[in-house]
């Protein structure tokens, strides 16, 4: 159990270190005057994939326990 745990914590923080990467390139793109707006929704679309991942995970590692 606790060897899972450690897996699913390692990922959550490499899935949350790759959306902090989205996050500066998104920022990056749009400082240039002519982006590629393809490009844009591509990443957004990614780092949006990773949220919904890294909630899921978080969720493993803390479910919901009724008081």
């Amino acid at each position: 159990m606790t060897d899972n745990f450690e897996r699913i914590s390692e990922r959550v923080e490499e899935l949350k270190l790759e959306h902090r990467d989205l996050d500066h390139a998104i920022s990056s793109l749009l400082q240039t005057p002519f982006y590629d707006e393809l490009q844009l929704r591509r990443l957004k679309k990614r780092k949006l994939l990773l949220k919904d991942q890294i909630s899921f995970l978080e969720a493993q590692l803390h479910p919901d326990v009724p008081a």
